[in-house]
């Protein structure tokens, strides 16, 4: 590739990027009044379990911080907080509507002293290495394009044998749930949208990005790339999602 054509590559690269984190913004911007509820109903409530599962596999050991990534209207921050209450959370999302909402939650769960709001883009964090015992990302994986340059982003924070952790949704491999969950997807999920948001077709974006989200080995390849070791996968909800948790080496 001649130096021009390449620089021509990665202009356009560049723009299709912004572009999708421009999308992805407007979306997350426009269902903020529903988001939780909507998220509850369309998990069937296991979203919380998710969460709560997540937070369970999270070790405190010597910051006694957690960086929460793409955190959204905070749900994983506030059931860390509840769970481990020795810890100071940064809560961290790019969409300040979404944080909004976050924040109302916060206030209500009386953590405001706990749980602190930053806008900020999880590609260029922050924070000083080493800050974070946990680093994690709950459903957040499948609207970042650079998943590489996130997780080296991750690595870089946590301390030595800290812990980063994905949570993201999945295609279930099994063949019967892959069918009920295409059908649930493609079908309830818009027909839900439809009924409750004012947006469908961010839901209808939603839906497709869980489709295309990175398979649990793309995961592990990818966190591996990142410099992670000791990575552990576990399915949840016949794998309807999973929980990868790499760890920074010494």
């Amino acid at each position: 590739m001649t130096p021009d054509i390449e620089k021509m590559y990665r202009s356009v690269t560049d723009i299709a990027e912004r572009e999708h984190v421009g999308m992805v913004r407007e979306i997350f911007s426009t269902i903020t009044r529903r988001y939780d509820f909507l998220n509850h109903l369309l998990s069937l409530g296991r979203d919380i379990a998710w969460r709560k599962f997540t937070v369970q596999k999270m070790r405190f050991f010597q910051t006694n911080r957690l960086l929460d990534i793409a955190t959204g209207t905070a749900d994983l921050a506030i059931e860390a907080a509840k769970t481990h209450s020795h810890i100071d959370v940064m809560a961290a999302d790019f969409v300040p509507e979404m944080m909004a909402v976050g924040r109302r939650k916060i206030e209500r769960n009386h953590l405001s002293h706990r749980i602190h709001l930053l806008q900020n883009d999880a590609l260029q964090l922050a924070f000083p290495p080493n800050t974070f015992d946990v680093a994690a990302i709950a459903f957040g994986v499948r609207n970042i394009p650079h998943r590489v340059r996130l997780l080296r982003e991750m690595h870089r924070v946590v301390i030595p044998q800290g812990q980063v952790m994905i949570l993201e949704m999945s295609i279930p491999r099994n063949q019967l749930f892959r069918g009920l969950h295409h059908i649930y997807v493609n079908r309830i999920i818009p027909l839900v949208a439809r009924a409750f948001s004012t947006n469908p077709a961010a839901y209808e974006y939603l839906a497709d990005s869980i489709i295309h989200a990175p398979t649990p080995e793309e995961v592990t390849r990818l966190m591996a790339r990142a410099g992670l070791t000791a990575i552990e996968q576990f399915p949840l909800t016949r794998g309807m999602t999973w929980l990868h948790i790499g760890v920074k080496p010494e």
